[in-house]
């Protein structure tokens, strides 16, 4: 029985691996796309920093509004059409922006994206629940999440070649393969179609948005744990810009990015069964803490080079700028909160949920990224504009030491995220002062009145 029970614990039905296989390539195709989203919005469509952020915002928000509704939606049509109908959105998408960089274009295939996305997780993360068991369930979710973050890494791996050597259109062609290659995988590998009995409507959907909304200590834990998020997006709205204006069109913030998932992937394990005895509001609170740490120790670029120059020799072996140095060290400090943070966070919004409707509530658990994708693409526009300009906006004929000037106070911008750091994280502590004040006298309310 042992023998068996092992057996069942690691083998999966083939439909399973082809559903982490899909997801591979769309996690590929879309962190390769998203990597370079701001760049470019703004050197291909014409956008500014500003507006940049705002439809970048609004793109990466719908991502994580939609995905209740399009579950629902794949519930009826299923799975098998749903993902059909998700990476052939996708492919129309990508290709549309590699082909056309009007501006209405754009905002129209951005949605179709959006769209096609908002599919991807209820679907993939509803197949892998309803092909596996009690026995192995645990295994085949750590083995997706494991996907999630090779396929996010390969995919930034491969970009920054595409870019440089044949322009940042082509990225959204790279992108575009990948799902065309997704949506072959669903028309005629992916055989079985996994059905769900019960189908949410619409309006239960919205009556549960509400349930969440209208919930003050719910909404207050959403948008405090959203201050993380919003700096954990820089990643994507502030740092490619960051790096490349500072350092050239030659450097690879794609490859920096990469420090975060992963550091995700290696520590995030050894993290949560260190913290498993703490409560789940402890390990998000040092989390939390690391975030100005992290934003501080980015800031220090310009300050390294301007005491020691514009490279640092470690040991004779490479060379690296301290803009890189500072940039790494920093976004691994951001991968450790997250390892902090993201395991231990659906406990803490499930005990803070009402008894009997912990389901309701966490199926918008992931607000926060709803809110921090709005505040941290705008908020980087303007950032940019300020203190990392556009050279395109630049006055002409400006020499180099003229163009540097306006570089100078670059670094600034993340003073901005250790603010929103700091204030998030006194924020949660007195969040859960109050919130385990207040459980206390409600327990001593109901012990004396039994």
């Amino acid at each position: 029985m042992t023998d068996q029970s092992d057996q069942n614990i690691v083998k999966f039905p083939k439909a399973f691996w082809t559903a982490n296989f899909m997801e591979l390539l769309e996690r590929a195709a879309f962190y390769g796309f998203y990597i370079s989203i701001t760049l470019y919005l703004t050197d291909q469509v014409g956008f500014t920093d500003k507006e940049t952020g705002y439809v970048a915002g609004a793109f990466v928000a719908l991502l994580f509004f939609l995905p209740p509704f399009a579950g629902a939606l794949s519930d009826r049509i299923g799975f098998k059409n749903g993902l059909v109908a998700a990476f052939t959105l996708l492919t129309i998408g990508y290709t549309l922006l590699g082909f056309f960089q009007h501006k209405t274009i754009v905002l129209f295939t951005l949605a179709l994206i959006a769209i096609g996305g908002s599919f991807i997780k209820p679907l993939i993360a509803g197949t892998i629940t309803k092909l596996t068991t009690e026995d192995n369930r645990a295994r085949g979710f750590a083995l997706f999440y494991w996907i999630v973050n090779i396929g996010s890494f390969s995919g930034k791996t491969f970009v920054p070649f595409i870019r440089i050597g044949y322009g940042l259109e082509f990225v959204n062609f790279f992108s575009a393969v990948l799902s065309f290659a997704a949506l072959l995988f669903a028309l005629f590998a992916f055989k079985q179609d996994v059905t769900v009995r019960e189908t949410k409507k619409f309006s239960e959907i919205f009556r549960s948005l509400w349930k969440v909304v209208s919930n003050p200590r719910i909404m207050l834990l959403i948008l405090i744990v959203s201050g993380f998020w919003t700096t954990q997006y820089q990643l994507y709205a502030t740092m490619p810009k960051y790096v490349i204006r500072l350092l050239g069109e030659s450097a690879k913030p794609e490859w920096i990015a990469n420090i975060n998932p992963l550091i995700v992937v290696l520590f995030v394990v050894l993290i949560t069964k260190l913290m498993s005895k703490r409560r789940a509001s402890t390990s998000i609170f040092i989390g939390m803490l690391l975030v100005p740490v992290a934003a501080f120790v980015i800031s220090l670029g310009q300050v390294m080079e301007g005491a020691v120059g514009s490279s640092i020799s470690f040991f004779g072996l490479f060379t690296a700028h301290p803009l890189v140095i500072t940039l790494v060290v920093g976004i691994a400090l951001q991968g450790f909160a997250e390892s902090f943070i993201s395991p231990r966070y659906l406990e803490y919004f499930s005990l803070l949920a009402p008894k009997g409707e912990e389901g309701t509530y966490l199926g918008f658990s992931y607000l926060y990224s709803f809110f921090a994708a709005i505040a941290g693409f705008i908020i980087s526009g303007y950032l940019l504009e300020r203190y990392c300009p556009d050279p395109k906006t630049l006055p002409a004929g400006l020499t180099v030491l003229e163009k540097a000037a306006y570089y100078q106070d670059a670094h600034q911008i993340w003073y901005y995220f250790i603010a929103i750091g700091l204030f998030t994280s006194a924020c949660l502590l007195l969040f859960i002062f109050v919130t385990d004040r207040n459980d206390r006298k409600k327990s001593l309310i109901v012990s004396e009145g039994q």
